[in-house]
């Protein structure tokens, strides 16, 4: 049970440092444009993954290479779209809209794996259409680029994690995951190159925010899941994964003094409770402690 505890504050922590990513993405974006931003970000946290899992990279083979191209093309689309979603909506806002990846998970088993979704997946579902609407619609009933951005953000990332659920299981997971932050950085640092000006940051409020990303928010993140989730359930871990929106809140309001409106806090808590009503089986949680109650 320690050992469990603990793991589940590990995961804690990793989705604190995700929570203040957007606001540190928000940062960096006041300095350096956006592909030079994402490839500083995951060339540094790839050289510090590959110098923790050299042992790892060294036995890589072929596959690894192609399976961590392939996942890192999809990987590339999430951080594009989550940066200049970041860039055009409220740190909230971009918070609780990323969280929408676990309602879109069951929704693209149904369409590509014929996986009929259970009834508190599809209550959550409603419940999350309704939370977008009161979130990102403004008075012309139109939603924003940024909020746009983020919800394709969450989109592919349920792709990424599906995909990843699909061919990890082939090749060594660690190189695998080292190498996509490779090709995430390669990617688009040669984006950068034929759409920007790639430079490195000129002051220390642009390195702090770039440092912190690819230190606290890839690098040590990736790690550290890959170690805590070993030693937990994925219950536990979409439940604490789904705080993330809620940290991205309080940092935007206490460090920009950002504020929903009435409807948006109203579309914020329908979207978070819609995501730990997909993530909670409640039929297993009430048979639990019914047996407990029992003994």
């Amino acid at each position: 049970m320690k050992t469990q505890l603990r793991a589940d504050l590990m995961l804690l922590m990793i989705t604190f440092f995700w929570g203040a990513s957007i606001l540190l993405t928000k940062i960096g974006l006041n300095y350096t444009q956006e592909y030079n931003l994402i490839s500083l970000r995951f060339i540094i946290a790839f050289l510090l993954s590959a110098i923790v899992f050299y042992k790892h990279l060294i036995k890589t083979d072929f596959k690894t290479v192609k399976y961590a191209f392939i996942l890192a093309s999809i990987l590339f689309i999430v951080y594009v779209f989550a940066t200049f979603g970041t860039k055009y909506t409220s740190v909230s806002n971009a918070g609780f809209l990323f969280s929408l990846t676990v309602i879109f998970i069951p929704v693209l088993s149904t369409i590509f794996l014929k996986q009929k979704p259970e009834k508190n997946v599809v209550f959550g579902i409603v419940l999350a259409i309704v939370g977008i609407g009161l979130l990102t619609l403004n008075n012309e009933l139109k939603t924003g680029y940024g909020d746009l951005f983020c919800i394709l953000c969450a989109l592919f990332y349920a792709v990424h994690i599906m995909v990843t659920g699909t061919i990890a299981k082939h090749v060594n997971s660690i190189s695998l995951g080292v190498l996509q932050l490779g090709f995430v950085g390669l990617f688009s640092f040669i984006f950068s190159i034929f759409m920007e000006t790639p430079r490195l940051p000129n002051n220390s409020e642009s390195w702090f925010s770039i440092l912190a990303l690819s230190i606290f928010c890839t690098a040590i993140a990736f790690i550290v899941q890959i170690i805590a989730q070993q030693y937990t359930s994925p219950t536990h871990t979409g439940l604490i994964f789904s705080l993330e929106p809620v940290f991205s809140a309080v940092f935007a309001f206490f460090f920009t003094g950002e504020t929903l409106t009435y409807k948006g806090y109203i579309g914020a808590t329908l979207l978070l409770t819609s995501v730990l009503i997909a993530e909670l089986d409640f039929k297993s949680l009430l048979k639990l402690n019914f047996k407990k109650y029992i003994e």
